[in-house]
């Protein structure tokens, strides 16, 4: 009979679901207690409570050990109800191992021993095995079997379950709306009910869902909610790790992906959860073949497959074995049309709509490639569907493979109408995204669409339309960025926290102590900050590329020059006067091992401590590498530009070029910017009003005499030095100023250019702390190393400090391009700002200090001058100021 211990068990399974680990505690206490009592019915109910404890914080041993004595319990108590659920909950255990026939079998056997209100929980569950287990048609039967039962037993947590599993389910078959109804719901009931742990799946189930509808910022803020949730609920997060790892690969993110994905496979082979652990390989594959880790994603996706068929599940194996496929190609292997089709066919028969249309698309790609239009045909029999459903990435790949058969018949009009289609496609999900390096990173699902675009018109030498794709493909994330960010306290929070941890980590290191807790503390930080400002909404900015009528307009007596690079080879477009050519440069490769011998010899010019004969090659080296690189880059076009000021878009391997080592280009105008289209909206903006602001940053000789000098030759500027320096006084001249000139110690982050800074009196001003500010002073003049370094993404987006003031609308930045000694800089900004005092622009500016500078030969501050760069579109921010002799100017002096 039911002895007094039962209520107490019954209390515990029902108490699962907002405390685990404490409901699982108390279990096992319970189940001792039961048997010494005699009340095995009780021991069975505590027993699965403390097994599903077990399960849901992936100890799936113990979780097995502790239902198979609930099932014996129940069976001795002669309760076979509860042998049953017991049994059912086994099942679940086993199919969490990857034992398809196992688990399966349990749950035949369970279901014949209940009725009713119990046997609707075994079919929600058998439902959630099949489902696991890719039998998804006889899922959707259980669900609708068991669904309304349970709705009338107003059994909310059963409920939830099964419409978290439905909606998932619909996901996978691209029924976002369905999914969406089941999902919304589910989250619902498990607030009004406060099942704490179940709210945590179905956040985690809703990201999913915002994933593969290509709302990333939404999706980031619920799996977010849902590693929280589950942290403080003590249980397992691996598979929130293993959404997050896909969501990053969606956008782009690879490596970041590959690191998140080792964490997931480490954590379920911890919890022996096998069949998610399968899952999480695979993706670990992709992120290897994407970040460019050709063997470890093959070993990945041969563990993947062979899980996967271990553990009979074969849509999942098929996957595996088209990612083998790709690796294959990869490596430069042979793969078969035919066979990538067969498994496309298999995922088609399974109802797993998008992996199935992408094995398609690589099907028709090699296909194409080894000239098979007809069969790229066949494989894609439903194009349109392609293009119209899934991911972005996907959708973009549908195109471009539309494109390639559209080539394949001979018309490369409307192969360019469909290249149009995707980048568009692109660019409308790229607006959708807050954050900075979101919105570079998707860039990379055009890269394919815009190298073909600009293929086609290079071959048939369209130079208007040349311009066109090259700028599709550059740094439009710039140009997508929220005209006014929202403000976020907790982003602003922990901006706070990480200035506070640089600060005592910079400590610790002249005192000499031990850095690596304040190390670890501040990479905590930085991944903190990071994903939160991935939470950040974009707005939907739509990108506006002028025409070339637009840019000669806006020219006036300049020359725009754009450089682009398409299958090993350089080329230029030049806009000249209202006209636009095109002109073949050779290839990238000679240009690239020039440049290579820049950032040394520069450096070997700021020692101090260096002979004069070392000085002498270094110029030498220096002379001879800017003579070539002019041959290559410059005087092709001379009869195109002649002597007018230019406006320069690089390509990719041209960012870090120090243009005034080019003889063409010293004591040039010049201005360089990330896209014409950059330049085009700030040469039209007016020029922001507002006064001067001098800051000197802490930690740099001479950066305080530096300021002083520049603030005096403007009246009424503001001069922050010392304390007075920080991080929030600098950010509010940032808004209020017209002209901000810093000089403090500048660091470019390759592993993250995000964190580049400036340092400033209370820790470093990041880049992410610019991207929480809506504008920008027109014109800013950064003495700092590295300043005007780029990170150059796949899809040619730029990142980093300057990148970063051109897209809040600063119109004109000079910044250096390479480390700088300060001593021979701060006599270069004083003379630059004597001529902005008196009205000259900063391109002309900037070019009579890189003459004079080269005049005087001193090595380190010729080594400074090349090193500046003028960066937007020359917008003069300062009127014209006459100096009286009564006041006297400042008289330029060296500082020391």
């Amino acid at each position: 009979m039911d002895g007094t211990l039962l209520p107490q068990a019954e209390e515990l399974l029902a108490r699962l679901d907002r405390d685990p680990q404490g409901a699982g505690r108390a279990a096992r206490e319970l189940v001792a207690r039961s048997r010494r009592a005699g009340e095995l019915a009780a021991s069975s109910v505590a027993g699965r409570a403390a097994g599903v404890a077990a399960m849901q914080t992936g100890e799936l041993t113990e979780a097995g050990s502790l239902l198979e004595g609930a099932r014996l319990d129940g069976t001795r108590a002669g309760r076979p109800d509860l042998a049953a659920k017991a049994q059912m909950s086994l099942a679940f255990v086993l199919a969490r191992r990857g034992d398809a026939t196992g688990s399966l079998s349990l749950v035949e056997q369970a279901l014949a021993a209940l009725t009713g209100h119990d046997r609707s929980q075994a079919l929600a569950q058998r439902g959630g095995i099949h489902h696991q287990f890719d039998v998804l048609d006889r899922a959707l039967e259980d669900y609708a079997a068991a669904l309304p039962v349970l709705r009338l037993h107003e059994d909310w947590v059963w409920v939830q379950r099964v419409l978290c599993n439905r909606g998932l389910l619909h996901v996978y078959r691209g029924d976002l709306h369905a999914a969406e109804l089941d999902l919304v719901s589910a989250v619902a009931i498990c607030r009004e009910h406060g099942l704490d742990l179940q709210l945590a799946f179905a956040l985690e189930n809703l990201a999913f869902l915002h994933a593969r509808a290509g709302d990333v910022p939404q999706a980031l803020r619920r799996l977010e909610e849902a590693e929280d949730a589950h942290v403080a609920l003590g249980a397992d997060a691996s598979t929130v790790l293993l959404d997050r790892a896909e969501l990053l690969l969606a956008v782009g993110v690879a490596e970041e992906a590959r690191h998140v994905a080792e964490r997931a496979v480490a954590g379920l082979a911890r919890s022996r959860w096998s069949g998610s652990r399968a899952q999480a390989q695979l993706l670990l594959a992709e992120a290897c073949l994407r970040s460019g880790d050709l063997p470890a994603a093959q070993r990945a996706a041969a563990g993947a497959a062979a899980a996967f068929r271990r553990q009979q599940r074969p849509e999942w194996e098929a996957v595996a074995q088209q990612l083998q496929l790709r690796c294959r190609l990869a490596a430069g292997g042979r793969v078969s049309a035919y066979v990538l089709g067969g498994i496309a066919d298999r995922l088609d028969g399974a109802g797993w709509r998008v992996p199935a249309l992408d094995t398609r698309l690589l099907a028709a790609r090699v296909a194409l490639e080894k000239g098979d239009a007809k069969h790229a045909r066949a494989l894609l029999r439903a194009p349109g569907g392609v293009r119209r459903t899934g991911p972005v990435d996907l959708r973009a790949r549908a195109w471009h493979v539309e494109a390639l058969l559209r080539l394949a018949d001979g018309r490369p009009a409307a192969a360019l109408a469909a290249l149009r289609a995707g980048v568009a496609l692109v660019e409308e999900h790229q607006a959708t995204m807050g954050a900075a390096d979101l919105r570079s990173s998707v860039s990379s699902h055009r890269a394919e669409l815009v190298d073909l675009g600009l293929a086609l018109c290079l071959d048939a030498g369209r130079a208007r339309e040349v311009l066109r794709w090259a700028e599709r493909g550059r740094a439009t994330a710039l140009l997508t960025r929220p005209l006014r960010p929202p403000a976020d306290d907790v982003l602003a929070a922990r901006l706070v926290e990480l200035r506070a941890a640089v600060a005592e980590l910079e400590e610790a290191r002249e005192a000499g102590t031990d850095l690596a807790a304040l190390q670890r503390r501040q990479a905590a930080l930085e991944r903190e900050v990071r994903d939160r400002a991935r939470l950040v909404p974009g707005s939907a900015v739509a990108v506006q590329h002028p025409s070339v009528s637009d840019l000669a307009s806006a020219l006036g007596e300049r020359a725009l020059v754009e450089y682009v690079e398409s299958r090993g080879e350089l080329h230029a477009v030049t806009v000249v006067g209202g006209r636009a050519r095109l002109t073949a440069l050779g290839p990238v490769q000679p240009v690239l091992d020039l440049l290579a011998h820049v950032p040394l010899a520069l450096q070997r010019l700021t020692r101090r401590s260096a002979s004069e004969r070392a000085n002498d090659a270094a110029r030498a080296l220096l002379a001879d590498v800017g003579a070539r690189l002019d041959a290559l880059l410059v005087a092709p076009l001379a009869g195109q530009v002649g002597d007018r000021p230019l406006v320069v878009v690089p390509s990719a391997a041209l960012h870090c070029l120090p243009w005034a080592l080019l003889p063409s280009c010293l004591g040039r105008p010049l201005t360089v910017s990330p896209s014409a289209a950059l330049w085009f909206r700030a040469a039209l903006r007016p020029p922001r009003t507002g006064g001067v602001t001098v800051v000197a940053g802490p930690g740099l000789p001479g950066a305080e005499d530096e300021a002083r000098q520049v603030a005096a030759l403007h009246p009424g500027a503001r001069l922050l030095t010392g304390a007075e320096a920080s991080v929030a006084s600098v950010s509010e001249a940032l808004l209020s100023s017209g002209t901000l000139h810093v000089a403090a110690h500048g660091t470019f982050r390759g592993d993250n250019a995000l964190f580049s800074h400036l340092r400033l009196a209370d820790g470093p001003l990041t880049v992410y702390d610019l991207e929480a500010l809506h504008s920008a002073p027109g014109l800013v003049v950064l003495a700092a190393c590295d300043a005007a370094r780029a990170w150059v993404c796949l899809g040619d987006e730029v990142l980093g400090l300057a990148a970063a003031f051109l897209g809040m609308g600063t119109g004109t930045l000079i910044a250096a391009l390479v480390p700088v000694v300060d001593s021979a800089v701060a006599p270069l900004m004083v003379a630059l700002h004597q001529l902005l005092r008196a009205g000259v622009s900063p391109a002309n500016a900037l070019a009579t200090v890189q003459r004079d500078a080269l005049a005087r030969g001193d090595a380190a501050e010729i080594a400074a001058a090349l090193g500046l760069v003028c960066l937007g579109a020359d917008v003069a921010a300062l009127p014209a100021q006459r100096v009286s002799p009564e006041a006297g100017a400042p008289a330029l002096q060296r500082i020391s």
